[in-house]
């Protein structure tokens, strides 16, 4: 990196910092954000072979400064809520690894004019995360408690750019798509012939393909503009299933 490089990315990362800080002192977790951050920034940097990048988009970085984790837990988890480790959300689901949540919203690209498609809402992160940084997210969760409980924690926090729906995310939502980015939350066996579908040529999706018992990795999927789809294996990870009739 060239010494002007990283100047610039070290007044950005004090904006960052100070912009966090001003927005979450209210809630008081201003400083547990920020130390999230940098528990981000190191273990990108550990697994930078694997991503071929060492540090992720800045306004990813932003977003994850800023969305108040804590109000995506369980009351009795907020103490934990940013450490940088799944935390279970009930009904057998976890709000993922903040790490996870970083690289999956960085490997995508997302651009302020794209279409977002979430599978699995879960506690509503991930869709708040991508909220600041897409124009509009379409999220699908199956499991009908989270996703009444993520509409409404999201509506209450005023993200108005996401739409949830409570259905199987396998299938997609073909009536909102095509999608310039896809993001799967839970481990498919394979990548779901409607997703691929309903990604539009030129666009990414994310998704960890492998079972609950055997090793699952993470694969970004890039769809040409002729529609020709090439797949990167990223790193071996561990998610909850996606269940659904499928």
């Amino acid at each position: 990196m060239s010494m002007r490089k990283l100047v610039n990315w070290v007044a950005l990362t004090l904006l960052i910092g100070i912009g966090a800080s001003a927005k979450g002192a209210a809630d008081g977790y201003s400083a547990a954000r920020a130390r999230m951050v940098q528990l981000i920034e190191q273990d990108v940097r550990e697994t930078s072979l694997y991503l071929d990048k060492s540090r992720l988009d800045m306004r990813v970085m932003e977003a994850l400064a800023e969305v108040p984790r804590h109000r995506f837990v369980p009351v009795d988890s907020r103490d934990q809520a940013y450490e940088n480790r799944p935390l279970p959300i009930g009904h057998g689901q976890t709000i993922s690894q903040p790490y996870i949540v970083a690289i999956m919203t960085d490997l995508i690209a997302p651009q302020q004019d794209h279409r977002a498609l979430e599978i699995g809402t879960g506690s509503g992160y991930q869709a708040a995360i991508l909220s600041r940084l897409v124009k509009q997210v379409f999220s699908m969760e199956i499991v009908e408690p989270l996703g009444e409980q993520a509409r409404e924690r999201l509506k209450d926090l005023g993200y108005h750019n996401i739409e949830v729906d409570i259905a199987d995310g396998y299938h997609g939502w073909e009536k909102h798509a095509p999608f310039d980015i896809i993001i799967v939350t839970a481990a498919a066996s394979h990548i779901p012939p409607p997703l691929i579908k309903q990604l539009k040529p030129g666009g990414k999706m994310i998704i960890p393909v492998g079972s609950r018992f055997m090793t699952q990795q993470l694969l970004l999927v890039d769809k040409a503009p002729d529609e020709a789809i090439t797949v990167r294996q990223i790193l071996p990870v561990r998610f909850v299933p996606l269940t659904g009739e499928h």
